[in-house]
């Protein structure tokens, strides 16, 4: 997604399920094909500084805060963003608790 010209297809042409899709930004999800079966991301930090009724107020995304963190599931994709442990811009974090994810498969 930072280059704005994401190849999905061609990234994906000779995996085989289960597909993990890792992706530095969770915009791409809206465009991930069905046979992905979990996409990992990041690069939102959780939205950074949340207010109370108003939630994140900076997140570097044309979706706004839609996919800012959490667990995300549509159309029988998932996705995982992390909130992670760093910061952008500024060296700030408020109301939004850094995070290391850990994922068991069985």
């Amino acid at each position: 997604m930072y280059t704005r010209q994401p190849d999905l297809k061609k990234a994906l042409f000779s995996c085989k399920k289960p597909i993990i899709l890792l992706s530095h930004e969770p915009d791409i999800y809206p465009d991930v094909p069905e046979n992905v079966c979990l996409t990992l991301a990041g690069h939102m930090h959780g939205g950074q500084v949340r207010l109370p009724f108003i939630g994140a107020l900076i997140v570097p995304s044309p979706m706004g805060p839609k996919y800012a963190q959490g667990y995300f599931e549509e159309k029988g994709r998932k996705m995982i963003v992390s909130s992670g442990l760093g910061t952008s811009l500024l060296p700030l974090r408020f109301n939004t608790i850094p995070e290391i994810v850990i994922i068991e498969f069985e």
